[in-house]
């Protein structure tokens, strides 16, 4: 089939299911255009503080759409291209989408707090100390995979074999994504100090700082090792952890928003232009290479579907800037629709450059960058500014998902040790240390920075499982607020009850795959003992977490509802 058959199918069919199921699940939950926000009723200037409908939707998409979207369907595409573009499709529409969208409204309608306080109301202290002891756990697995994957792409020296074009793309990618931290500042300041800004204005001073970062990255290339750039991401997720979200986060975030919305408009444009074929075969079986489709298929391709991550996203730094209730839709259903088009245009991609039917050796962001670098060229485009230029924007996906976590992994562990307040003054001191930002952000690197050790690739399928494990906690404890404030809910316990048959098994086979290695003497103990110790504590946690909530979900009977809730 045609590629751009394919890209016109999903923008089709996402695009109708926004329209109409997202805006449906809006009705039946109830938006309050009058109804002041936490933006406003708990304004500090630093999480809570109002923001335009782009704004946040610029940091909802740019905090969600890291490396899933561009790794999972690629890796998932050994099963053949439709099963992935009909997963794709309908996870994005009728799970990830209500699932990003319904922790966002559950958090907005209760101060703007987390899912895992959220769960706190409705279920129980001891639910939400679970609950956050696992999104804590996760957050680390994310912290390891894509800072692994970061650094690899910025490596411009020490690997053997790289062409010194290889060398020359990745270090000016890396030199505009620090770069790009400097203009994120300084368009903060902008921001904070002028008033009222114009959206036009904003848009196109953005643009602006991109445009010059983009030049003085590529004539001051920075070639650094693997482990150089493992530090210095490290430096910059505890500058992201800390600092308030005005200064750098979301500035950030706005900005990167433009670069990625034209890369899949650029993506797009080279797909109705070059207009290739699948190559890729239709449909490879259920059982290849030794990986069955279920559960793998639903684990690799988590970003694009559904990911329990979002959530962490919707609840924890999103909800806290909404400005409106009716923003809602766009920022928590829409954000999620942008992020499976760019899963089905990365399919698209593998699919041109596939070779007899299966796809080419190499990452999945090695792939996608010289494949898009491909469809750009024949734009017109010089091959070196499209390289780097594709090298930058996959860097940038996994970098805008890595400062959010990395604060979200932060605020986790601050939360994890919170009693009945949240005002140091009353605090003990052991309690007062462990609540601090900057104890619980260095806590969070330290560990997320051990499991880098292991290398993307021997993380990535535990986190995989584990992100889908924390998608089915956050339906139950969803379905358990809509239940109990009286809202439409049923729409949630398909999916809830799929993700927990898929992520159980997968964490399962895992686990085994662990211990064989163990058994075999081919295990170490910072890669395989460090995994397995992390498995056993998700599949222990999220049977824990699973059973509270369900149990709260069947025994609990509805109530009226009621818009204070």
């Amino acid at each position: 089939m045609n590629g751009l058959i394919i890209v016109l199918i999903g923008i089709v069919a996402l695009g109708t299911g926004y329209l109409t199921y997202g805006r449906w699940l809006a009705k039946k939950w109830g938006i309050d255009p009058k109804a002041k926000t936490p933006a406003y009723t708990h304004e500090d200037g630093q999480d809570y503080v109002p923001s335009s409908k782009f704004t946040v939707f610029s940091h909802q998409f740019s905090s969600i759409a890291g490396a899933g979207p561009v790794t999972g369907p690629i890796l998932a595409s050994v099963f053949g291209w439709v099963p992935v573009l009909l997963w794709l499709i309908l996870g994005g529409l009728f799970f990830g989408a209500v699932q990003d969208f319904g922790a966002l409204y559950a958090s907005v309608k209760n101060e703007g707090k987390s899912i895992g306080m959220v769960i706190e109301k409705y279920i129980g202290k001891g639910g939400r100390k679970l609950f956050m002891l696992f999104c804590w756990l996760f957050t680390l697995l994310v912290i390891a995979a894509f800072t692994d994957m970061v650094a690899g792409t910025f490596v411009g020296k020490g690997v053997e074999g790289m062409t010194a074009e290889t060398s020359y793309a990745n270090a000016a990618a890396a030199s505009i994504s620090m770069l790009f931290i400097v203009a994120a500042i300084i368009f903060g300041l902008i921001q904070k100090h002028v008033k009222k800004m114009n959206e036009i204005v904003r848009e196109i001073i953005a643009i602006a700082l991109l445009v010059v970062m983009f030049a003085i990255g590529m004539h001051l290339p920075l070639y650094a090792t693997k482990s150089a750039w493992i530090y210095i991401v490290m430096a910059y997720l505890f500058m992201a952890s800390v600092m308030p979200m005005w200064l750098l986060m979301q500035p950030r975030d706005y900005m990167t928003t433009f670069m990625l919305l034209g890369m899949i408009v650029g993506a797009v444009v080279g797909v109705v232009v070059a207009h290739p074929s699948m190559q890729l075969n239709a449909f490879n079986g259920f059982n290849v290479n030794g990986s069955t489709m279920f559960p793998t298929l639903f684990v690799t391709i988590a970003c694009g579907a559904v990911s329990g991550f979002h959530s962490l996203v919707s609840s924890g730094t999103s909800s806290k800037t909404i400005s409106n209730e009716k923003d809602m839709p766009m920022v928590g259903y829409g954000a999620m629709v942008v992020e499976s088009l760019l899963g089905i245009i990365s399919l698209v991609v593998v699919g041109a450059v596939a070779v007899n039917g299966t796809k080419p050796d190499g990452t999945p962001f090695a792939i996608f960058s010289s494949g898009v670098a491909g469809f750009l060229e024949k734009l017109g485009l010089p091959v070196q500014f499209a390289t780097v230029f594709m090298t930058m924007c996959v860097s940038a996906l996994a970098l805008t998902s890595l400062d959010s976590v990395a604060r979200i992994g932060r605020m986790s562990f601050q939360e994890l040790f919170y009693g009945d307040t949240t005002d140091p003054a009353k605090m003990p001191v052991w309690q007062r240390i462990l609540t601090n930002k900057y104890f619980a952000t260095v806590i969070t690197l330290f560990f997320g920075y051990l499991l880098t050790l292991g290398g993307y690739n021997n993380v990535w399928p535990l986190f995989g499982s584990a992100n889908q494990l924390l998608a089915a906690l956050v339906l139950i404890a969803l379905s358990v607020f809509l239940k109990t404030t009286g809202r439409t809910g049923w729409t949630l316990y398909a999916p809830m009850f799929i993700m927990l048959a898929v992520t159980f098994t997968a964490l399962v086979q895992k686990t085994i795959a662990l211990v064989s290695n163990m058994v075999s003497g081919q295990a170490t103990l910072l890669v395989d003992g460090l995994q397995f110790i992390v498995a056993i504590l998700l599949m222990v946690l999220g049977v824990l977490v699973a059973f509270s909530c369900l149990k709260k979900l069947f025994t609990t009977k509805a109530q009226p509802k009621t818009e204070a809730e």
